[in-house]
C-alpha cells in the first residue's frame, strides 16, 4: 500500500527520481526506481501497536521559513542547489565546521572518513567560514567537528573566535581521548568559551568500541566525562546505533548517563547511516528505524521512558527524529516528562499546542540547545514568552533530554526531508549544505557535495 509519494535519488547516478512509501506489514519502506539502475528500497518507519503510526507522525502543515540571503540559485533543482539555495524552506539551528580531518581514531563508522594524517584548514579560513555562516543564519549554535577536533592544539583560539563572533552557543563534537587523558584540558576549552560537549559514546562495554570504533576506550570516555564534571561544562552522550553491535544497550546506556551527575545534558541516539566508512553492502545495512528505537527504550529501560513521552520534532521534518525532555529528581534519576527536547528540533512542552512555523520552531530549537546543552547555572535562553519563563524555573542540572535523529544516505534520501533540514555543514567556499546531502555518498562511495581530501583547503 502507498502511503505518500516524494523524490530521491539513484544510489548508483545520482539521478533525480520519484520514491514512494510503501508499507508491507508492519514496515514502510521507501522504494524507487532508476531507469538504468533498477529498483531499490530501504527501511524508515515500523508501524504495530504502541508504536507511531507512519502517517500520523509524518504530518506537518509547517509555514516555511525560506533563506533571507539565499547564497546560490536554483539551476537543477533539489538537492543540487544547495548554498542554500530559495527553496530551503528551514533556517539553521546549528552550523557544523569541520576544523579538520585528523583524528586519533580510525572508525570503521565514519561519516566523513577521518584519516590520521590531513592538512587543516588555516584559522583564516575557518574565520571565513564562521563568518559566512554568520551572515546566512545570526546567532546561531556552532558545532566544531571533524575529524577529531582536539587533534588540533589550537582549537582553543578557534573556540575564542567562535565565541567573539556571536555565536549563541559553541560545541566540540569530540571522541573523548585528549579530555580523558590531558589534565587540565577540559579546563582549557572551558576557559577558551567552549559551552558544550558533544561526545561519543556508543556502548557501556568495550567490544562495542572495539566493534565501531577500532579499540577499545571506554575508560577514556568515562575519565572525559569526569573531567567534564569536575569544571562544570555540560556533556551530551552520542550514541551511533547498530543492530546487532549495542541496540541491546540502550536502557544501560540510560541508566549510565543518568549516574553520572547533572553535567550530563542528555543522552542522544543516531541509527547508523551508510555515507562514508562502512564495514557493510548498503543493501545489508544493519539499520534501525526510530520506532523500533522509542520502542527499546521503553523495553529496555523497563518503562523509565516511554513512547508516549517522544515528540515528532518543530524544527527539521517529522521523519528525521524525536525527543522528549524530563524533570530531573534530586537523586539524579529521571521523573516525569516535560516537553518535547532541543536537537530533534522540538519545542512542544507540556499542555502547550505544537509550533507550525519553521523559523520560529528554529527559533526555539535553538534557544534551548543553547540553554540546556552548556555548563550549568548558564542562562542562555532570550525568549520573551512561555518557553523562556519554562528555562528559567527549570534549570539545566534539573533537565535530561533523550533523543534522536535518523540521518538519511543514499538508499533512504527523501528530498522533502532535505528541504527542512536544519542541521547545515558549512563547506569550505562557505555554502551551508544539510548534513545528510554533504555526507551523501553512492554506492562505490563518490560524494555528492563533500569535497576530496586535497580539494578541501583551496578556498
Amino acid at each position: 500500500m502507498t502511503l505518500a509519494q516524494t523524490q530521491s535519488l539513484c544510489p548508483v547516478c545520482l539521478r533525480l527520481i520519484d520514491a514512494d512509501y510503501l508499507c508491507e506489514g508492519d514496515a514502510v519502506y521507501i522504494r524507487k526506481t532508476c531507469p538504468q539502475h533498477g529498483t531499490f528500497q530501504s527501511p524508515v518507519w515500523k508501524q504495530g501497536v504502541g508504536l507511531p503510526s507512519f502517517n500520523t507522525w509524518r504530518q506537518s502543515s509547517r509555514i516555511p521559513a525560506y533563506p533571507a540571503h539565499p547564497a546560490t540559485d536554483i539551476v537543477k533543482g533539489c538537492p543540487f542547489d544547495c548554498g542554500l539555495c530559495p527553496d530551503h524552506v528551514q533556517h539553521t539551528c546549528t552550523g557544523l565546521i569541520e576544523v579538520t580531518m585528523r583524528c586519533s581514531l580510525g572508525c570503521p563508522v565514519c561519516y566523513a572518513r577521518a584519516a590520521s594524517q590531513a592538512t587543516d584548514p588555516s584559522l583564516d579560513a575557518i574565520g571565513r567560514q564562521l563568518d559566512a555562516l554568520y551572515r546566512a543564519s545570526g546567532s546561531c549554535n556552532v558545532q566544531l567537528s571533524g575529524g577529531e577536533p582536539t587533534e588540533r592544539d589550537d582549537l582553543p583560539a578557534i573556540i575564542r573566535m567562535a565565541k567573539n563572533k556571536g555565536f549563541a552557543l559553541v560545541q566540540v563534537n569530540t571522541n573523548g581521548l585528549r579530555l580523558g587523558t590531558e589534565p587540565g584540558y577540559a579546563a582549557t576549552l572551558k576557559k577558551a568559551g567552549l559551552d558544550s560537549v558533544y561526545l561519543q559514546f556508543d556502548g557501556v562495554d568495550d567490544s562495542v568500541y572495539r566493534a565501531l570504533r577500532g579499540r577499545a576506550c571506554l575508560a577514556q570516555k568515562k575519565s572525559a566525562i569526569d573531567a567534564c564534571g569536575e569544571i562544570g561544562l555540560g556533556v551530551v552522550l552520542v550514541c551511533t546505533l547498530v543492530r546487532g553491535v549495542n541496540d541491546s544497550q540502550i536502557g544501560e546506556l540510560l541508566r549510565f548517563a543518568l549516574a553520572q551527575g547533572s553535567h550530563v545534558r542528555g543522552l542522544h541516539f543516531q541509527p547508523v547511516s551508510s555515507f562514508g566508512r562502512f564495514p557493510w553492502d548498503l543493501a545489508d545495512a544493519p539499520r534501525i528505524t526510530l520506532p523500533e528505537l522509542m520502542e527499546r527504550l521503553e523495553r529496555q529501560s523497563d518503562g523509565l521512558a516511554r513512547i508516549s513521552h517522544f515528540h515528532a520534532p518543530s524544527c527539521e521534518h517529522p521523519l528525521c527524529s524525536f525527543s522528549a525532555v524530563y524533570a530531573r529528581r534530586a537523586d539524579g534519576s529521571l521523573g516525569d516528562p516535560i516537553g518535547a527536547s532541543c536537537c530533534s528540533g522540538g519545542s512542544s512542552l507540556a499542555g502547550t499546542p505544537p509550533l507550525t512555523d519553521n523559523a520560529e520552531g528554529s527559533r526555539v530549537s535553538r534557544a534551548f540547545t543553547a540553554a540546556h546543552w552548556s555548563s550549568p547555572h548558564e542562562s542562555k535562553a532570550p525568549l520573551n514568552d512561555a518557553f523562556s519563563r519554562f528555562i528559567s524555573r527549570s534549570g539545566a542540572d534539573k533537565r535530561f533530554t533523550i533523543s534522536a535523529m535518523a540521518f538519511q544516505d543514499a538508499l533512504s534520501l527523501d528530498v522533502e526531508r532535505v528541504r527542512g533540514c536544519c542541521i547545515h555543514v558549512v563547506s569550505p567556499d562557505g555554502r551551508l549544505i544539510p548534513f545528510c546531502l554533504y555526507n551523501l555518498t553512492t554506492l562505490d562511495n563518490t560524494p555528492l557535495y563533500r569535497p576530496a581530501p586535497d580539494e578541501r583547503n583551496r578556498s
